[in-house]
């Protein structure tokens, strides 16, 4: 019996006193060698628990965001303003920018600096996926009014330029998708609000100043862009679409002095067999991948 006990005893783990670490133990070669540990190791290790455990006794200072222009939402240290018009446009058509969420924190987001640039009364910009009437009775009325249109290059969407010539009714209002085509996608189809407007697309040959973001094709414009030219249409003012690129061409400008590089479209890489990542193995994403490099609209 006594020896049964003395096994469990030798058995049992030896317990270490309160802050105490492994590295203080010696390891298994020596204690199997029987050698003792040096004492210099021993304080240094224990130095170096000390050192550890006062890191999480600092406070945690929260990330400061710098300060904003009020206007036009840049930091103030780059802010943009003196490349906006003085006054807002006078323009008579309603603009909509419905907003995906992902867009709103983005730093090189081109909304503010659309909304700048137009009255506040013109121009509402509406964040998120999913619109009813129930949840914004504003939206449904607007979407249901015969002088509404939407810009989205879908199979049903006209030429604007041509469409005005032809409607009985003068567009009053012009509803935009601020997102990634693919959010833009999600955002028309999962929405039955925005089948009621007439679709209508730009069929321009203006290439995008905006080429510090990576466009899909050579054809894709940023939704400052398309706002700049579609009101420029429907006011039948070129004078508007040269005010509103006018920010956004100071601010890419900025960024390529700093550092930012000019990001080809996905098109021109694919074409010209730059694209630096692998093809993907999905079927639907590499056909995706075959029509941009055919110049096939998707």
């Amino acid at each position: 019996m006594e020896s049964q006990k003395e096994a469990r005893i030798l058995q049992e783990p030896v317990a270490r006193p309160p802050g105490a670490s492994r590295s203080q133990t010696p390891n298994a070669k020596e204690r199997q060698e029987g050698g003792p540990v040096p004492a210099a190791a021993a304080l240094g290790a224990e130095a170096d628990d000390d050192s550890a455990d006062g890191l999480w006794e600092l406070p945690v200072e929260p990330a400061k965001r710098r300060p904003e222009c009020s206007r036009c939402s840049r930091p103030q240290k780059v802010c943009l303003c003196p490349f906006l018009p003085a006054h807002p446009l006078h323009i008579s058509t309603h603009l909509y920018i419905i907003q995906h969420p992902a867009e709103e924190n983005k730093v090189l987001r081109t909304v503010p600096l659309l909304a700048a640039c137009l009255p506040q009364d013109k121009c509402k910009v509406k964040i998120g996926r999913r619109f009813s009437e129930e949840r914004d009775p504003e939206l449904s009325t607007v979407c249901r009014k015969s002088g509404t249109l939407i810009l989205y290059p879908g199979a049903e969407a006209a030429n604007l330029e041509e469409f005005i010539l032809d409607s009985p009714v003068y567009p009053s209002t012009i509803i935009i998708i601020d997102g990634t085509w693919s959010q833009a996608k999600d955002i028309f189809y999962k929405n039955s609000l925005f089948r009621h407007p007439k679709q209508v697309q730009l069929k321009t040959s203006i290439s995008s100043q905006y080429v510090i973001r990576m466009q899909p094709t050579n054809r894709c414009l940023s939704t400052l862009e398309c706002a700049a030219v579609a009101l420029s249409i429907l006011e039948k003012n070129n004078y508007i679409q040269e005010t509103l690129l006018r920010p956004l061409q100071a601010l890419c400008s900025f960024q390529l002095q700093h550092g930012a590089q000019i990001r080809l479209s996905k098109e021109h890489l694919l074409k010209n067999g730059l694209y630096p990542k692998p093809m993907p193995k999905n079927k639907r994403k590499l056909r995706k991948m075959e029509l941009l490099m055919n110049s096939v609209k998707i």
